[in-house]
């Protein structure tokens, strides 16, 4: 099952995507095109992961992490599908990097690699946003470099947990319409339920 957030006629509303509409929770469809899209979940926390690809490592010249290194993203950062990115002031590196987004369902601590995808509600897809001329050291936490307003699109909706395989997904950036990034989680060093 596959949930969006959205605006239409003015109001917020929370509904489920099937084919190309999306049907509110009164029931009613609206076109696909035709919505403020918003991002799928209200996080309470964004927990990154740097450098989780080695071939994105190789591209910017650095070596991979033995051990999982991680990040905050501020909840300012967040913006919907199809919402505009704002390039800061004096930014000459601006640099996006398609993620999995793996949404908690619920608190937990200290969870079990066999136990993960218990834990988890399902999953979206995340950009996310780096001004690279902040990025000297990545074991210095990046939140200059990642945390401005709108570096963060989610979206456009979630697919529920068991719906899908999160270590078999192709991902795809595309900026203003064009293709510019492509990966798959099957490349991921540390496979989802290893960070969970």
């Amino acid at each position: 099952m596959r949930t969006a957030r959205f605006i239409a006629d003015g109001r917020l509303h929370t509904g489920q995507v099937v084919e190309d509409r999306l049907i509110d929770e009164s029931g009613r469809a609206h076109r696909c095109d035709a919505v403020v899209w918003l991002p799928p979940v209200e996080p309470t926390k964004v927990i990154g992961l740097v450098l989780n690809y080695a071939d994105h490592a190789r591209e910017l010249g650095l070596e991979v992490p033995q051990d999982p290194v991680l990040f905050f993203k501020p909840l300012t950062s967040l913006i919907g599908h199809r919402a505009p990115i704002v390039y800061p002031a004096g930014v000459e590196r601006l640099h996006y990097e398609v993620e999995l987004a793996v949404v908690i369902g619920r608190r937990c601590r200290k969870v079990r690699a066999a136990d993960a995808f218990g834990v988890i509600r399902g999953y979206t897809v995340a950009n996310d946003v780096t001004a690279r001329d902040f990025i000297t050291n990545y074991f210095r936490p990046p939140v200059k470099a990642k945390g401005f307003d709108t570096f963060g699109p989610l979206g456009p909706w979630l697919v529920e947990g068991e719906d899908l395989d999160p270590d078999n997904l192709e991902l795809r950036a595309y900026v203003n319409g064009e293709l510019r990034q492509r990966g798959h989680t099957s490349h991921l060093i540390h496979k989802v339920a290893a960070i969970i």
